[in-house]
Formats: structure tokens, sequence, C-alpha cells
């Protein structure tokens, strides 16, 4: 998959959204209509050598509130139950979850780093 530049007005968004410097952006992975950065593609290793599992993360305020509102009304437990009882939504779920592992693999291939260490992780939340 090949990376979307990432430009220094992008960086400079993302910090300014996370209230710090945003560290090892590899590429924009989602934009509001505005053109701003939502999402932002991390390296599954960060430079200081972390292991970094959340390839796809967050960066939008309103968008990081409004996760956080569904979270705190208990949804993720109700998923949790559904993905027991519901056999199609658990599959969609371990489909999605292939998905994100095999594009964060190709990441690391393409910047030629391994990440041993999240094998068969993927974000929390997930």
């Amino acid at each position: 998959m090949p990376l979307t530049p990432v430009t220094e007005a992008d960086i400079a968004e993302v910090s300014r959204q996370l209230g710090r410097p945003a560290r090892d952006i590899v590429a924009i992975a989602a934009r509001c209509v505005c053109g701003k950065p939502t999402v932002v593609h991390t390296a599954p290793r960060l430079s200081d050598g972390t292991p970094f599992p959340t390839f796809y993360y967050a960066t939008c305020p309103k968008l990081t509130g409004a996760i956080s509102t569904l979270e705190s009304s208990g949804i993720m437990a109700k998923m949790n139950e559904r993905l027991i009882t519901d056999p199609e939504l658990a599959g969609k779920y371990q489909a999605a979850h292939i998905d994100y592992e095999a594009a964060r693999c190709a990441v690391a291939r393409e910047l030629n780093i391994e990440v041993p260490e999240i094998e068969g992780v993927t974000a929390g939340g997930m």
C-alpha cells in the first residue's frame, strides 16, 4: 500500500489537535471535509523503539470526543456481548482484525521494520 505523503502542515495540525508533538506519522488515513487530518497512520514501531499497535490513530478532537461518548455509554460491553451471540458480526469483526493487521504489516515492510511484539495484536476498541 503506497503511503500518502504527510506535509509539514499536517504534522503541525495533528500536533495542535493532540496538544503535543505528533510522533511517527507515516500517512494521513482520513481527513475531515475541511481537509484537516482526522485519523493518521502511525508507524508500527515508534522512533524511540517502542512497538505501537495502534496503526489508525484518531487525532481530531471532535472525533475522539464522539468516540469517548460512545465508549462511556457502555457500547463496548454491548458489542462484546453481540460478538458472542452474532456469528455474522463476529465474522466481520475477525475480517476487520485481519485487514487491520495486514495493512499495518504492509507499512512495516514498506518502512523496512519488524515488530514481532505486536503480531496478532490490533488496536484497543477494535
